[in-house]
């Protein structure tokens, strides 16, 4: 997929962040637009601003996690636009916590909007996608789906698992006559509003962990990211690694192998933990 003029792209978390940066390139770029998100304030003037980019949009409020919510919703796209071209699974949360203070409620909640979501809206918009001869699937996972991180297990088991389940989807794409890509993107600290809104463990201070995250770790803006994904799109790329800090520690953690879990803990012990 070399231009994305005409396309039908749908986007999950498109109220902020990367989700609102997709749809205002893509917008650029003449691609018909689905949002969704679970913020229709938020979603909205993503919608308004993709207008006024001349884009032709369609909204809908909707709980990725809740499977009937997305099979209804793909239904209604089709309806709207009698084909889908791109979708986007890009809608996630994050819970900050050891495993030892993180409930299962915790790991239920992250795992829904995290792994399921992405599940359940490859599973509502793969066949329209097959069947529009030109498709392209991108889940968005974590640098947190390249290597462990403490205090980040329940994001991290869902990262990996999203990592997992877009690298076999991939593989029987290309092993099918379905002209479908499939991308997975590892975005390491991008400037976005997920640290303000994830959750901590009680003992754990929101603000600090949030301000603490947007001062140290968001090096790259959601606009250079959505680029990147997109770039990688156009060239059918299987995986889009973001950032210089994602890329580093991708290396790191190859070269090194199972020593980097030493390496992390004593930076969490001896850093992360004394700031947070």
């Amino acid at each position: 997929m070399k231009d994305f003029r005409g396309k039908v792209a749908v986007i999950t978390g498109a109220a902020s962040g990367m989700g609102r940066e997709l749809a205002l390139q893509l917008a650029r770029d003449g691609a018909k637009l689905s949002l969704c998100d679970y913020d229709p304030a938020g979603l909205e003037e993503t919608a308004n601003r993709a207008r006024a980019l001349g884009a032709e949009v369609h909204t809908k409020v909707v709980n990725v996690g809740e499977r009937e919510q997305l099979l209804t919703y793909a239904d209604e796209v089709v309806a709207r636009y009698g084909t889908v071209n791109l979708l986007f699974n890009n809608a996630g949360i994050a819970h900050h916590a050891p495993v030892e203070h993180t409930t299962f409620k915790d790991y239920d909640r992250v795992m829904d909007i995290d792994f399921w979501g992405v599940v359940n809206g490859t599973k509502a918009f793969l066949p329209h996608l097959i069947a529009s001869g030109d498709g392209h699937i991108i889940n968005t996972s974590s640098l947190f789906g390249l290597l462990g991180i403490g205090g980040q297990s329940a994001y991290n088991a869902a990262k990996f698992a999203v990592r997992g389940f877009t690298e076999s989807l991939r593989i029987e794409m290309l092993a099918s006559d379905h002209n479908v890509g499939v991308t997975c993107v590892h975005p390491g600290g991008i400037k976005t509003a997920i640290a303000r809104n994830a959750t901590v463990s009680e003992g754990h201070d929101q603000a600090n962990f949030a301000a603490f995250f947007d001062k140290y770790l968001a090096r790259t803006s959601a606009q250079d990211a959505a680029a990147q994904i997109l770039r990688g799109v156009k060239h059918n790329r299987g995986r889009v690694v973001i950032g210089a800090d994602a890329r580093l520690l991708d290396a790191f953690a190859r070269i090194t192998g199972s020593y980097y879990e030493h390496v992390n803990a004593f930076v969490d012990r001896q850093i992360i933990s004394k700031r947070l």
